[in-house]
């Protein structure tokens, strides 16, 4: 299986599956003296671990990443910092429960990558999906932990804006809030009716999809190129490589069908200091495929679980028509989780971009320009 590297100077090859010994990802290209602690990552990845309430997956997984290689103290500081060699990160697997599998393995879940596997591979990992499996996210968040430190004074933040067909009141907006809540939700009312709303969609044996949106903030202009390597076009290809996602807009995205050009266009001012001021982002702070310097504002739909308990009509390997239902613990709403994966993406794309637009132009920038 090929194509399990993410990146161009800032890389990742990511492995392991759902129900394997271990998941992990080794980092390459991230500059040397870097600090970075174990505490770091496990922070970014125990955001992301199941089991920390009734509305995710009852999987206990500590999720304890072990730094393998790629760091060592420096004798100046004392920190421990990168060495500007491979990384290596590795989560072990402790709750595995396979046998929870055994019923359907020769069926194909609706919604559920075990039939393409089949269809590309000739053989899948039916136990929790394989690599397949949201569990190989894991392995993104560490990776995302150590990219957030490349880029000087980037802030990622994500939260979860709708759930179902509900989306929280902008004007309730709080970002301190995401993390009082177990839904990542910057809305404190709504994510109250979230827990009403879940718990009524688990009863129901089903599922329901999700909206999460990440912002970067510090992210200087001119990161991006305008062709083939367009901020936006890697941003969006990052997200859409997360597990169950099924569209991605930048800025407005697909509001602005609806919009004037008079609307859309974000108008500019000179600041104070000297440097260009936008009156709003509808952009989402790139254009033309290299950023602004403004805030960078994706979102991304998660589809509902395809694991649930309603019995569905289906086909096995064996050219057979029959239900199933699947038992075993999964997330009623696998958007919860989300979040943390998201800002791993955006800051992976972004420490990605850093370190290419200083390969090509420096440190400087080329604007203004001089009469």
């Amino acid at each position: 299986m090929s194509f399990n590297t993410f990146g161009h100077l800032f890389r990742f090859t990511s492995f392991g599956e759902s129900h394997g010994a271990a998941i992990g990802c080794v980092v390459d290209g991230c500059p040397p003296r870097i600090p970075v602690t174990i505490e770091d990552i496990q922070r970014e990845l125990d955001r992301r671990r199941p089991g920390q309430s009734r509305f995710t997956t009852q999987r206990q997984e500590p999720d304890a990443v072990r730094i393998m290689s790629g760091v060592f103290t420096d004798e100046k500081t004392g920190e421990q910092v990168t060495t500007g060699t491979p990384i290596m990160l590795m989560i072990e697997n402790v709750d595995q429960r396979s046998k929870d599998y055994s019923e359907i393995k020769d069926k194909y879940r609706p919604g559920h990558a075990g039939y393409t596997y089949d269809v590309k591979y000739g053989i899948h990992d039916y136990r929790g999906g394989g690599r397949a499996s949201a569990r190989e996210t894991a392995a993104r968040v560490a990776a995302g932990a150590i990219a957030r430190k490349i880029v000087p004074g980037l802030t990622v933040r994500g939260a979860l804006v709708q759930m179902g067909p509900h989306k929280v009141d902008r004007s309730r907006w709080d970002w301190n809030e995401v993390g009082q809540n177990p839904f990542f939700c910057p809305d404190a009312k709504q994510a109250k009716f979230f827990e009403e709303y879940l718990d009524s969609v688990r009863k129901a044996g089903s599922s329901c999809g999700a909206v999460i949106e990440i912002v970067a903030e510090g992210v200087p202009a001119g990161l991006g190129a305008p062709v083939y390597a367009k901020l936006d076009g890697d941003l969006a290809s990052a997200l859409m490589g997360i597990n169950a996602v099924k569209g991605v807009e930048i800025g407005d995205g697909f509001a602005t069908a609806a919009m004037s050009g008079v609307e859309n266009a974000d108008e500019m001012r000179m600041g104070n200091d000297g440097k260009p001021v936008f009156l709003s982002n509808h952009a989402g702070g790139i254009l033309g495929g290299i950023s602004t310097g403004q805030a960078i504002v994706a979102r991304f739909v998660v589809k509902p679980t395809s694991s649930i308990l309603t019995p569905r009509k289906t086909v096995d390997r064996y050219g057979r028509d029959t239900d199933i239902v699947t038992k075993g613990r999964h997330d009623p709403c696998v958007g919860i989780r989300a979040v943390p994966i998201g800002e791993a993406m955006m800051a992976c794309v972004l420490a990605d971009h850093y370190l290419m637009h200083r390969g090509q132009v420096g440190e400087g920038a080329a604007w203004p320009f001089k009469p």
